[in-house]
């Protein structure tokens, strides 16, 4: 049989790019993933390595100077990165969301401002829906813009904003009180550009330090506070106010593949050490691999990296033709991320006491692993996600 997590049906195209970025992986991000987490150290080589590769531009449009590939690809990118480091993964993951929010919904001025920037990597995204006080009921968000003469004026507290302080522009979702009757619809997506950096990084914008997390270091991690920011109504994504729930659950839903995407790259690293380790470690003359225990262990921690990948692909494949795919990508994103936490696990208890150990590998698979139970909506979200809509397509006719 082929090696786990092999895609039938990519074109020479999508294969010659994943061999690219995986020999980039094996040589620039694998080697140093360990030194770089352990120091919370940003990885601006391997990010300038991406730019040159024309990563931040996989999915923009070629008539804006991308690669114009679709999220298929785009997934079995992420899948290959975050297989090496999945910090590096969450460094483009946000960027990826945002461009594809504008170019699906994005005005021509938008695309044309914004796009070309972000397909070089000059231009990176960030975007934020949460706030401190808020969890996963986005419609109750409480940070407002108030409509002015010249625009808007924002006011309140974003959280958990992934390269909150190395991105210079946030997709923000702040409600705006378009007077609909359900709290959705009161809500806009602005553009807002910002320098590098933390502190406050522009009049009435202060991007705090780092957030001090158990895993997925290296990547920052912060807040967003707005204290009278001032944006121009050019800045509100399509020139649309009240449609910025939509425009970001559709980002969503390309996070939630990207998210799957995480999973089966960190599943198939930890595969991989279980069953290097398993051969090279003795017990009782023999490698522990010959155990039983052991080998039905990888056969099981191998299937499930099989059935994540593949409910991945084709979440992705559904998203990239056109199709609903809330379902699909909310099973991808639950199956992914609860195998990734089991087969993470499993790894790390065939690693035995050198698996508690700094100096293995797996010990940091350990505490990323579970931040995938949670973003991009926890289990218990994708599950009502998905109840809704099997029972939206199974309605009893009684």
């Amino acid at each position: 049989m082929a090696r786990l997590a092999q895609t039938a049906g990519l074109t020479d195209v999508q294969s010659e790019i994943l061999a690219t970025v995986r020999q980039f992986v094996d040589k620039e991000v694998i080697p140093r993933a360990q030194e770089l987490e352990h120091s919370d150290t940003y990885p601006s080589d391997i990010v300038e390595g991406m730019k040159e590769m024309g990563l931040f531009g996989l999915t923009i449009p070629e008539e804006y100077g991308g690669l114009g590939e679709s999220l298929l690809t785009y997934a079995l990118v992420v899948e290959e990165i975050a297989r090496g480091w999945m910090s590096v993964s969450g460094v483009i993951n946000t960027h990826f969301i945002v461009a594809h929010m504008i170019s699906r919904h994005g005005t021509p001025e938008q695309k044309q401002h914004f796009l070309p920037r972000m397909a070089t990597g000059e231009v990176r995204g960030s975007f934020s829906m949460s706030e401190p006080d808020l969890g996963s009921d986005v419609a109750a968000i409480k940070t407002r813009a108030r409509k002015t003469d010249d625009g808007y004026v924002i006011d309140g507290s974003k959280m958990w904003l992934t390269n909150g302080g190395s991105s210079n522009l946030i997709a923000l979702l702040v409600k705006t009180d378009e007077g609909a009757e359900k709290a959705h619809q009161n809500l806009t997506t602005f553009l807002v550009e910002k320098p590098e950096g933390f502190g406050e990084v522009a009049p009435g914008l202060t991007i705090p330090g780092k957030i001090d997390k158990m895993g997925y270091k290296g990547v920052d991690t912060t807040e967003a506070v707005f204290d009278g920011y001032e944006i121009g109504a050019d800045k509100v994504l399509g020139e649309a106010p009240g449609k910025g729930f939509a425009y970001m659950m559709d980002g969503v839903e390309v996070g939630r593949v990207n998210v799957a995407a995480r999973a089966c790259g960190i599943a198939i690293r930890a595969f991989e050490l279980a069953v290097e380790y398993a051969q090279q470690r003795k017990t009782f003359g023999k490698a522990i691999a010959e155990h039983q225990a052991v080998a039905f262990k990888l056969a099981e921690m191998a299937t499930k990296v099989e059935a994540a990948h593949l409910m991945m692909v084709n979440a992705a494949r559904l998203k990239d033709s056109g199709e609903r795919n809330d379902v699909e990508a909310g099973m991808a994103k639950l199956i992914a991320s609860e195998y990734c936490a089991e087969v993470t696990q499993d790894s790390f208890r065939i690693h035995g006491g050198y698996g508690y150990s700094k100096e293995y590998e797996i010990e940091r698979l350990m505490r990323e692993a579970p931040f995938l139970l949670i973003g991009e909506g926890t289990s218990e979200i994708q599950k009502t996600i998905i109840s809704r809509g099997l029972l939206r397509e199974y309605k009893s006719r009684s």
